[in-house]
């Protein structure tokens, strides 16, 4: 990470970056994309009493409805036009990647290249718009459900108008949300939807600092607990470094062959294999899944069925329901999500392609098999790590109140969405770089 960091560093000077307009155009694109997203999370929906919110909030917002209210950069507190964020997007994508492996004419449609990613990816949308507007609906029924508790109502308008204002305001703000990431991967710097997730956590860092702080003034969180917590956040960010870098290389080798008089190949090379292949995907993915059904429960609770307020407080920070459910689902899509991103007996044919070999393995199905079973013992580990990171904090968190932000989950992302983004970064220095020398090279040639 450092030694990135400082070749980042000494790339980045004025002359560099000066000559490279087409980088310098995709940051400020991705900037004022993120101001564009900032701004939203300030504009509340109508009708709501924003006040009344943010207190009622305060008293039921735990659990994984405040590890959302976290990923939305505190949008869902204040109830504003980007309140259910880009979750409904990230649930719509998980759905259409479990349908495609167990559905032929949709994986039929997934084999056909570019045409069938881009019909793979208009479903996403319809699906996208159902899962936000079920949400959205469950939000705007908790609320006026919320109208007759003592003190101010939370709503100010007619409930049928309210209702409706509601679900089209907030489905319209996740569509352009999901626009907005789409634009941002493909004309700015980084994935889009990473960085729309990675821009709300930071932009809470500074409040959550300033209410640790001020629990410590208080007397309601131990001093040693807050320097704890400010040398395990550091400790956290150096592991997922080295965890993320981590990478288990298997050696192929080419055989020679003769071309006419000269001989060609020979040579050894390697395939790298990351240890946490999936990313930072499988939390986000546990958190999305989880959300559907505790939205609706927790602002319903108070005024539903007695399991339905038994279910939400299962689902609470620390509880042992939820952290084994969040722990399973984390652990399940660590090995779906790698399953989808690397295919072992695609990456064997290629090998027996191009004449490589593993040694000591038979090229094909035996090299598929030794690639799956190393690729499966990696995710064993990976898997772990994601768990280990994503739960422990929960019980810390539980036990000293501590905000989501200082969890392993939103460092997991921040670290790996910042690595990610400066690796894009030097890539497109790197080829700007490449064209300047083809350029010179050229003119040296026209004058020579």
């Amino acid at each position: 990470m450092a030694s990135a960091a400082e070749q980042l560093a000494a790339n980045l000077n004025f002359g560099v970056l000066g000559k490279a307009t087409d980088l310098k155009k995709r940051l400020w694109f991705t900037l004022a994309a993120l101001v564009v997203y900032r701004f939203g999370t300030y504009v509340p929906i109508p009708g709501i009493n924003p006040q009344v919110m943010a207190e009622l909030f305060r008293e039921s917002g735990g659990g994984i409805l405040g590890m959302f209210d976290m990923l939305a950069g505190g949008a869902l507190q204040r109830m504003t036009l980007f309140a259910l964020n880009i979750m409904p997007y990230i649930s719509a994508s998980i759905i259409m990647q479990l349908m495609a492996t167990v559905v032929p004419s949709l994986e039929a449609i997934k084999k056909e290249g570019d045409a069938g990613r881009k019909k793979i990816n208009q479903y996403t949308r319809y699906l996208t718009v159902l899962i936000a507007t079920f949400q959205a609906y469950g939000i705007a029924v908790g609320m006026i459900g919320m109208q007759g508790a003592a003190g101010p109502a939370v709503i100010m308008d007619n409930t049928v108008l309210f209702t409706f204002s509601t679900v089209v305001t907030l489905v319209g703000g996740t569509l352009f949300l999901m626009w907005l990431g789409e634009q941002i991967t493909a004309r700015g710097i980084g994935q889009g939807t990473s960085l729309i997730i990675m821009a709300g956590i930071v932009a809470q860092l500074p409040q959550a600092i300033a209410h640790t702080l001020e629990l410590g003034r208080t007397g309601a969180l131990p001093v040693w607990v807050i320097l704890g917590l400010l040398v395990g956040s550091v400790a956290v960010i150096f592991f997922i470094v080295y965890v993320e870098r981590a990478q288990r290389r298997l050696i192929v080798q080419y055989p020679k062959r003769q071309v006419g008089n000269k001989m060609f190949g020979g040579e050894s090379s390697h395939l790298p294999l990351k240890l946490n292949t999936s990313g930072v995907i499988p939390p986000i993915f546990a958190s999305s899944i989880l959300l559907m059904p505790i939205t609706v429960a927790q602002f319903t609770a108070s005024g539903g069925p007695e399991w339905l307020t038994t279910f939400t407080a299962m689902m609470g920070r620390g509880k042992p329901v939820y952290l084994a459910a969040y722990a399973a689902l984390i652990i399940f899509f660590a090995f779906f999500y790698t399953a989808v991103v690397f295919n072992p007996t695609e990456t064997a044919d290629n090998l027996k392609k191009y004449g490589g070999f593993i040694p000591g393995i038979r090229p094909g199905k035996n090299t598929a098999d030794h690639l799956d079973y190393v690729l499966t013992r990696l995710t064993v580990v990976g898997a772990a790590y994601l768990t280990l990171l994503s739960v422990l904090p929960e019980l810390l968190i539980a036990k000293w109140s501590v905000p989501f932000y200082f969890g392993g989950t939103s460092l997991l992302i921040v670290v790996t969405v910042t690595m990610d983004t400066v690796a894009q970064i030097q890539s497109h220095l790197l080829a700007h770089q490449y064209e300047g020398l083809i350029k010179k090279s050229r003119l040296r040639g026209r004058r020579g």
